[in-house]
């Protein structure tokens, strides 16, 4: 998948919930013109990938592979590995997923402090 595909990905996504790009942006936590890469401008990272995922309701996961991630801005395949588990169910990966999300986020506030 293209850069383009999953930018088409993200405005096929937010047009169907009915979300404005300036509504995805305050929801997501990201600047509004950081979503130019909703048209292919940029590639997103792990960490705006997940605010995109939970502000559009998604699971990150889904995001993950839909943009072709294969490792997260640390270095970690983490994320691509829950959502390609065969011996996972949905719920269980959108969990681990939530979990590990939860122990980034804390580790990058940590490491701000």
């Amino acid at each position: 998948m293209t850069d383009r595909d999953f930018s088409s990905f993200v405005r096929d996504v937010r047009k169907r919930a009915h979300v404005a790009t300036r509504e995805l942006s305050d929801s997501a936590g990201v600047s509004n013109p950081y979503l130019q890469g909703e048209r292919g401008v940029r590639r997103p990272s792990g960490a705006v990938l997940r605010q995109l995922a939970l502000a559009l309701r998604m699971t990150t996961p889904i995001m993950y592979l839909r943009a072709n991630f294969t490792a997260s801005e640390n270095g970690s395949a983490m994320p691509l590995a829950i959502a390609t588990d065969r011996e996972l169910t949905s719920k269980q990966k959108q969990t681990l997923a939530e979990m590990y999300d939860a122990f980034v986020d804390e580790n990058e506030r940590a490491a701000s402090k």
